[in-house]
């Protein structure tokens, strides 16, 4: 056990035997001199501590200085009755503190017992109550504000998690505050209890058992009473004036005495003021004007200090601003930092900036974050942080989405617009502006909020233009998060794996494969739109596979074949007929005598016009699927499937081409079509 542990289990042990155990008066003067002396501690902590949570513990602390306090009123309440004696520090306080006059001390006590009751315990109570209340009301928007900071840059994910952890301990902290003041009051009012029962008790014993006169007893009993009373009280109401200070107290890093100070003489032309008024005081009333008038001036050169003292700061301000603007364009790292490239950016003009501004009700910086999210449920992989920024040099209405800091596409909104769609079916007409979907280039119409109920009952999509930014955005994303992952990204997904299946990582990197081969098999995957969510299965895979080649395109391969089950679910329905495309077998046999093995992979070396020849036949059954509205969907056996990939990307880019492996024996498929060179 920790000697601190012991010393707090010691602390409460006591305080629980001096419930039972009679203490003698020398052991009660000890323990009363603790607890002031602990009182104070609370005190100057809460003076003191530049935030509240480097207090997180006080509730709890309140408890314990409670029960300790109560108990001591307890041993001493049954020294004062039992002996008449409990000890120096009782009778001093009832001596001195009180005047050795029981009217004295009474009055004394009252004043002291409402001055904690009635001021500063009904003040903290409320401010307590009310900053716990604000502060849970107040939890949704900050953890909104951190997700931003987030989504554009200006945190990083673990500075985003310390914000989001002292959100949560600031809540917790002013929940249980709320509580801990009744405490607080809770003593007062004890307090006051036990001095009644002393004051009558003392007179009892005194009359009953020592044969007193009742003015005598009233006199002995009721001084070491009011003692008692004040030696209790003091530390309550020093530490019911930390509990005041602490809930009062800004969360801010900053001295408390140098802020208070500052706060309060900080602005000449209020002393100039008072120090006026002072003097005139002086002067024109019957005041003492040795006290008033030294007490002006001293307020009017005071003022004159701080007006100096800020023109000097002012001036240290321009000077020193200058020489950091300057030092700023020496510096040879800033020209470092001027290469480091955002992975994904959106710009916007100013038109679009009330999308962006949570202030002004947009919502777009949500929408990035759902981005993000989304992305990472379908392809199992981290989208990088979203950069967002105004750029005046744009157009109002106009955006570009650029990737590694190079634009990649554009497009333009018309704000308090609506983006109507036909879907196909619907032979109605709306008026509005010609435009194109940005995501899909499809013809669309800009309508207005007038407009839109009409366009929805006819049957058109209408998608206003935070939905079309972030449609625009996510598609880029999608056709882009192979280029996104980088090394460390990867690195990341091992550690995360690492944690549950240690074995398969060991045996995997980088005993068989280094992190950049399995970057090139995810990134293979991810370019054709396959998710890698299920990493285990995966890394599985090219466990079993690594030992006998280390081609990341024969090992994606292989991935892919043992992810059938996903790519079956993502391009053929279970409950229907998939119509497909086929390969001719010359087709087949063509591209594999085409295939040329070198140290760095292999390569097509297929001649011009048999590419053309395919790329004809190929677009042939690609047309015709479309005219019945369907996808095409290229099925090939596993050993041709990736060459024929490569070959037609260049000119169908989208198009789905799958092995016979990748199928679920489950699917029902129907050829259509065949492509050959005949």
């Amino acid at each position: 056990m920790k000697k601190a542990d012991a010393g707090v289990a010691m602390y409460l042990l006591a305080a629980i035997i001096f419930f039972i155990i009679p203490i003698p008066s020398f052991l009660l003067d000890v323990m009363l001199a603790v607890n002031i002396s602990l009182a104070l501690v609370i005190l100057m902590n809460a003076l003191f501590v530049q935030e509240v949570l480097e207090m997180s513990f006080f509730p709890t602390l309140l408890l314990f200085t409670t029960i300790f306090r109560i108990s001591l009123n307890v041993s001493s309440t049954r020294l004062i009755l039992n002996t008449g004696d409990p000890g120096n520090v009782v009778k001093t306080f009832g001596q001195f503190v009180g005047g050795n006059d029981l009217i004295i001390g009474a009055i004394i006590f009252i004043v002291m017992v409402l001055i904690q009751f009635i001021v500063i315990n009904k003040g903290s109570e409320r401010v307590s109550e009310v900053t716990a209340r604000f502060t849970l009301d107040a939890m949704p928007g900050k953890q909104m504000a951190i997700d931003a900071d987030l989504n554009t840059g200006i945190i990083n994910e673990k500075q985003a998690r310390e914000r989001r952890e002292k959100i949560q301990q600031e809540s917790s902290f002013f929940g249980a505050m709320d509580g801990a003041t009744k405490y607080v009051k809770g003593d007062a009012t004890v307090g006051i209890i036990i001095t009644l029962i002393n004051l009558v008790g003392g007179i009892a014993m005194g009359m009953l058992r020592r044969d007193m006169e009742i003015m005598d007893a009233l006199n002995q009993f009721g001084v070491l009473t009011i003692g008692d009373g004040l030696v209790s009280q003091i530390p309550s109401l020093l530490i019911s004036l930390a509990t005041g200070i602490l809930v009062t107290k800004a969360s801010k890093e900053a001295d408390f005495g140098d802020t208070l100070i500052r706060q309060l003489f900080g602005i000449p032309k209020v002393l100039y003021i008072v120090g006026a008024v002072m003097a005139f005081l002086a002067i024109t009333t019957p005041l003492e004007w040795k006290l008033f008038l030294p007490l002006g001036i001293s307020f009017i050169i005071a003022g004159r200090s701080v007006d100096n003292h800020l023109e000097v700061e002012a001036i240290e301000e321009e000077v020193d601003a200058a020489e950091e603007e300057a030092e700023e364009i020496r510096r040879p790292e800033n020209v470092v930092s001027l290469l480091q490239v955002d992975p994904i950016e959106l710009e916007f003009g100013y038109g679009i900036i009330p999308l962006a501004d949570v202030n002004q009700g947009g919502d777009l910086l949500d929408r990035v974050v759902m981005i993000r999210r989304q992305i990472a449920l379908e392809l199992g992989t981290v989208v990088p942080i979203i950069r967002l920024r105004d750029n005046i040099q744009l157009n109002p209405n106009q955006y570009i989405i650029k990737i590694k800091g190079i634009q990649i596409t554009e497009g333009e909104i018309l704000f308090d617009h609506y983006m109507a769609m036909n879907p196909g079916f619907v032979e109605e007409e709306i008026s509005g502006i010609p435009t194109f979907e940005p995501s899909f280039h499809l013809p669309a119409m800009w309508i207005t909020e007038n407009q839109r109920e009409r366009a929805e009952s006819l049957g058109y999509t209408v998608v206003d233009p935070p939905s079309i930014i972030a449609t625009h955005l996510t598609e880029v994303i999608r056709s882009h998060i192979d280029e996104l992952l980088s090394r460390q990204d990867v690195q990341s997904l091992i550690d995360n794996i690492k944690e549950n299946h240690p074995t398969l990582v060991d045996e995997l990197v980088p005993k068989l494969l280094g992190v950049g081969e399995v970057q090139k098999v995810l990134q293979n995957l991810l370019h054709e739109g396959i998710s890698i969510r299920d990493l285990l299965t995966i890394f599985e895979t090219l466990a079993d596979h690594a030992a006998t080649s280390r081609d990341t395109d024969v090992l994606t391969e292989y991935a892919r074949q043992s992810l059938k089950r996903a790519i079956s679910s993502k391009y053929f329905p279970s409950n229907e007929t998939t119509s497909v495309i086929t390969l001719d077998p010359n087709v087949e046999q063509e591209i594999m005598s085409s295939v040329k093995q070198t140290e760095q992979g292999a390569y097509l070396t297929i001649d011009p016009e048999k590419t053309k020849a395919i790329m004809d036949a190929l677009e042939q059954e690609i047309s015709k699927l479309e005219e019945l509205g369907k996808n095409p969907i290229i099925i090939t056996s596993p050993i041709v499937r990736m060459y024929f990939k490569k070959l037609t990307e260049d000119y169908f880019k989208d198009l789905i081409v799958v092995s016979y492996n990748e199928v679920e024996s489950n699917i029902e498929l129907q050829s259509v079509g065949m492509v050959s060179l005949s």
